[in-house]
């Protein structure tokens, strides 16, 4: 995370466009470079996560929120709410791999990750 932190602090200011959804695609393209599976947006039951990531150990499940105001639904406590309460997870505890799931602020100021919150699936 201290390394995707510094990545996205790096992009200069003129190309960024203060949305989720620019720090979405940037945080898929980042993964799919180095080789990891990812997907965006999978579909579960009830809704979908952000961005999954999985690798032969770990099913990472991320959800994200951007800190447009100081609201707990820009907070990586809601987005770690969000990942319990629709259970994003759940198609993955079959699996032998360790589930992970990871609420992630981006903060539109700085350009680049604010908080986390990572939890045991």
């Amino acid at each position: 995370m201290l390394r995707l932190k510094a990545f996205f602090g790096k992009i200069p200011n003129v190309l960024n466009n203060k949305t989720e959804k620019h720090f979405q695609t940037i945080f898929w393209l980042l993964f799919e470079l180095m080789g990891e599976f990812v997907e965006v947006e999978p579909y579960s039951a009830i809704g979908r996560a952000d961005a999954v990531v999985k690798t032969n150990t770990h099913i990472y499940v991320f959800e994200f929120k951007i800190s447009i105001t100081e609201d707990y639904k820009n907070s990586p406590e809601y987005a770690i709410d969000q990942i319990n309460s629709k259970n994003y997870t759940l198609q993955y505890s079959v699996s032998d791999k360790k589930v992970v799931k990871i609420g992630v602020q981006f903060d539109s100021e700085k350009r680049t990750l604010g908080e986390w919150i990572i939890e045991n699936g």
